[in-house]
């Protein structure tokens, strides 16, 4: 198959290069000049993505366009009107990732009771707000390019510490920028995402159940990063599945989407919260799931595109994924200084099983040395299989020991509280099948 990958910094990079090893001819297009070499050496690049759509048109049913961000769905929906095969998302896919007011609209319409949000594009307005109406927020910023560190739950109930923010993100901000946020109320639970892979008129049969672990230090502490780790399997979640993404297929059929869909929700006594979509391919999700599917990529993306089967054979149990970093992650500021161009070295003790559960990110190879390359030093996920997520993540975790980086870092405790409080509180609740 011919496979052109599109986006801003090259997520997908451990995708192509398993595409590519396994045969198949792959061109990446890297928006972001500081993420140009992730996987340089490893991968063939294109500096113009539209001038090679004839590339791909030339090799009829076996060229895919890939796109890996939710910001460039009306370009995909552009792009299938004029009889490309594209993967990824689509207009609608962006608004209900990036409009956060919109996707809980549209979870409401399906029958979801949403948490009393409340959308601003000023910073006086929400400090007026919040001095009138005080308690715990989270607070969110709409669009799916913005840093997810500048995001923050609120953890005083008189809402002072979110207040105190804002007065310095006012201070702080140009005059004349613009500025989209929301203030969503808090809500205690399990934090607990269902997704699964829309195919344009239907969701494969296969979803998955994920657990993520946002915070930067273990016993969650510390920045959200977006993701440190994550608990994933592809049994019992048909129950969320029903109640949060089934709603939305009629929506997706309409607007042509075809890509991964994820919704992330609270679930408490009070019913089902949900919190956000993420409408592509997540990473490091993508890897995590990758560990538990029985067919490789070409496979499951070939099916979607000439929709002849809904069937995505997985394993039981778990996968844990254990995200790889060295500093300034999760910032960019400060690595070209600190981290960028480290070598990277692999213990003798991996396997060949274990180096295909390593998924690299922000690498590179240079004079055929592993080194990190990108812009903030996100270095890659290690992933490890289990019936039980404890053995999971030691899995994940013994992968993560052979590899050697100056400075690495990574969390340990990946699935601790799935363990021992998520899984049973869901069963409870009613929302787990089985686990």
């Amino acid at each position: 198959m011919r496979f052109l990958g599109i986006g801003e910094t090259n997520d997908l990079a451990s995708m192509y290069h398993g595409l590519a090893k396994r045969g198949h001819e792959v061109r990446v297009f890297v928006e972001d000049p500081a993420c140009a070499d992730v996987h340089a050496g490893l991968l063939d690049f294109t500096a113009d993505w539209e001038a090679d759509l004839g590339w791909v048109r030339a090799a009829g049913a076996d060229g895919v366009v890939l796109f890996e961000s939710a910001i460039k769905g009306e370009v995909q929906d552009a792009l299938r009107r004029d009889g490309f095969q594209v993967i990824g998302g689509s207009a609608f896919g962006d608004r209900l990732e990036a409009d956060r007011d919109f996707g809980q609209q549209v979870l409401r319409e399906g029958g979801l009771k949403t948490a009393r949000t409340h959308r601003f594009t000023g910073y006086e307005a929400a400090q007026a707000f919040l001095r009138d109406r005080p308690r715990r927020y989270v607070l969110k910023f709409n669009g799916a390019d913005h840093p997810r560190t500048r995001n923050f739950i609120g953890t005083m109930d008189d809402g002072c510490d979110m207040l105190a923010l804002l007065s310095l993100y006012r201070s702080q901000a140009p005059a004349g920028e613009p500025t989209d946020f929301i203030l969503m109320e808090h809500l205690e639970g399990v934090e607990v995402g269902v997704g699964a892979y829309f195919n344009g008129e239907a969701f494969l049969d296969a979803k998955c159940i994920d657990f993520e672990h946002k915070r930067f230090f273990p016993g969650e502490l510390g920045e959200l990063t977006g993701e440190m780790g994550t608990i994933v399997g592809y049994r019992g979640s048909e129950r969320l599945f029903q109640a949060a993404l089934a709603p939305v297929a009629p929506l997706l059929r309409e607007s042509g989407h075809v890509g991964y869909l994820n919704v992330n929700l609270i679930a408490n006594e009070d019913g089902l919260w949900p919190l956000e979509f993420t409408s592509r391919f997540g990473y490091p999700g993508f890897a995590i799931c990758e560990a538990l599917h029985l067919e490789p990529w070409e496979d499951i993306l070939r099916r979607m595109l000439r929709r002849d089967s809904l069937a995505l054979r997985t394993r039981a149990g778990w996968a844990a994924g254990v995200v790889l970093t060295v500093p300034p992650f999760p910032y960019r500021h400060g690595y070209e200084e600190l981290s960028k161009g480290m070598p990277i070295c692999l213990r003798p003790e991996l396997d060949a099983g274990d180096r295909e559960a390593l998924h690299f990110a922000e690498i590179a190879s240079v004079n055929g040395q592993l080194v990190t390359s990108g812009s903030c030093g996100y270095v890659g996920v290690a992933t490890g299989l289990g019936a039980e997520v404890a053995q999971a993540n030691a899995e994940a975790l013994r992968v993560a020991a052979g590899v050697v980086v100056p400075n690495l870092r990574y969390r340990r405790d990946i699935g601790e509280r799935v363990s021992s409080n998520d899984l049973r509180m869901l069963e409870d609740l009613g929302w787990l099948d089985h686990a």
